[in-house]
């Protein structure tokens, strides 16, 4: 087994919350998250109908760990604004992107290799600062794990230290659930990651 499998393999006796998410309701996407929908529909497309959790093997686990390695090195971090100009824009990034974009293009490589869209979720959370920061999820049959821009090492959610908000529906990637036991309804707007407004939509430029 491969060093890193061994690693993400442990699983703390000192868990705050299993290692697998539970889901509270349903929740508005992101209004980025929409737009990149509507702008790149392949992106948003269920890539399996299989709704089962991705097989946890060395293979697979290893992936994740290379994949979220490589992102994280080839993409230097930049916000929306700094790059086009506008406070949210979430697409796949050629070489400056923010948090969702880091993601972003790690599902689709991660996608491209085979893993079912089921099992890539889109994922905004809490961080230290109470800012909002988006990562994605791994869903596996040994946890749920979290491909994060600010650390190469994958963990399981639980073992991270942000609360977790939202995420996508793993039936449908175009859907978002709650992911807060406090917040079954509609999650207020998060700083950087906000929740969609028709309002905000139509005033959005059109960009490539």
């Amino acid at each position: 087994m491969p060093a890193f499998a061994q690693q993400v393999a442990v699983i703390s006796p000192a868990m705050r919350a299993p290692e697998f998410m539970r889901v509270y309701g349903s929740s508005q996407p992101p209004y980025g998250f929409v737009a990149f929908c509507d702008r790149m529909p392949r992106e948003c497309m269920v890539s399996s109908p299989d709704d089962a959790r991705y097989q946890a093997t060395p293979q697979s686990l290893s992936e994740l760990d290379e994949i979220n390695r490589a992102v994280n090195h080839e993409i230097e971090p930049a916000t929306d604004l700094e790059v086009y100009g506008v406070v949210e824009y979430w697409t796949l990034p050629k070489r400056r992107g923010d948090c969702e974009d880091y993601a972003l293009l790690k599902r689709h490589r991660l996608i491209a290799r085979g893993w079912p869209s089921g099992s890539l979720l889109m994922t905004v959370v809490r961080d230290e600062k109470n800012e909002g920061h988006a990562v994605l999820t791994a869903r596996t049959t040994q946890g749920d794990f979290i491909l994060d821009n600010k650390v190469d090492v994958v963990r399981l959610w639980n073992q991270t230290p942000y609360h977790y908000v939202m995420r996508q529906s793993y039936m449908d990637p175009k859907v978002w659930v709650s992911l807060d036991p406090n917040d079954a309804a509609t999650p207020a707007a998060l700083s950087g990651v906000q929740s969609v407004n028709a309002g905000i939509l139509e005033s959005m430029p059109d960009l490539p």
